[in-house]
């Protein structure tokens, strides 16, 4: 009986903390982006001199304030979940607890509570709150996508690196000693030549770093042109994936196991790990 009682306990903490389909669910979760909202902006003010000067020690104590709301709130979500490890090592668990982590530092790094601010992200939990499913179709489906997409990014970057390294090192010999004539800065060494590729590759173009010689203004200029068409190859690739998958209606429900989300509006059962969703109890 006491396992019963626990197991319905436990149910019932995950169905307010993960999902929003039910009244509590709902209104758990907008108290928690309005005070994920008002913690941001506590920060934000504190970065202001004149105020922060006048009410540093009210914001300070709103701050702990919110940073042991949601620390209990983290250890909660880890309780409700069957597979904890899955929860703590996923984008949102990592989220959550990196939500928390900067005001504890601030004894070690008086300005790492500013890093509080990544509690924003918390924010895109909104779509699922309201219900606004075409945003979460998009989501959803964008997540697919990239997760497809990881491959081919993974390779696309290696190749981006190589062609770094191989101008990089190209650059140096061609300007190094005819660039230090002008400046001590221009292509000292190899990692600031490839620093120079990439700025270049990029379009970023700083200047800090340029060519002098006939040689490198030919090879800067062919890195120039290349970078035009390295900058639209990840968004063909996503674009492609995309193209590939066609939202469906999905739901809040969160697995219990995984704490996957975004499962099929009439799913049983858990996509990832075939977890049963919202289990009855015998």
């Amino acid at each position: 009986m006491k396992d019963n009682n626990a197991k319905s306990f436990k149910q019932k903490v995950h169905e307010i903390i993960f999902e929003a389909d039910t009244v509590t669910g709902k209104l758990f979760d907008v108290i928690l982006l309005a005070a994920i909202l008002l913690s941001i902006i506590g920060v934000m003010l504190e970065s202001v001199n004149e105020i922060d000067k006048k009410y540093h020690e009210l914001i300070m104590a709103f701050e702990w304030g919110f940073t042991i709301l949601f620390t209990i709130e983290y250890l909660f979500r880890i309780y409700a979940v069957n597979r904890s490890f899955k929860y703590i090592f996923s984008f949102m668990g990592i989220v959550d607890l990196l939500a928390i982590i900067p005001t504890y530092l601030i004894f070690i790094f008086p300005a790492a509570h500013y890093l509080s601010v990544i509690r924003s992200i918390r924010l895109i939990r909104v779509f699922r709150i309201f219900k606004l499913s075409r945003y979460l179709r998009g989501a959803h489906t964008m997540q697919i996508a990239l997760r497809s997409s990881r491959p081919k990014i993974v390779v696309f970057l290696f190749s981006i690196f190589l062609i770094v390294v191989i101008l990089g090192s190209i650059m140096y010999i061609i300007e190094g000693e005819n660039s230090k004539q002008i400046s001590d800065q221009n292509f000292q060494n190899i990692p600031s030549s490839m620093y120079w590729a990439i700025i270049t590759l990029t379009t970023v173009g700083y200047g800090t770093v340029v060519p002098v010689t006939i040689a490198g203004k030919i090879i800067a200029s062919f890195i120039m042109i290349l970078g035009y068409g390295i900058i639209a190859v990840p968004t063909g690739i996503v674009t492609a994936e995309f193209s590939r998958k066609k939202g469906e209606e999905i739901s809040t429900q969160s697995c219990p196991d995984c704490s996957l989300e975004g499962h099929d509006i009439n799913a049983k059962f858990c996509n990832q790990c075939s977890a049963e969703l919202n289990p009855k109890l015998s």
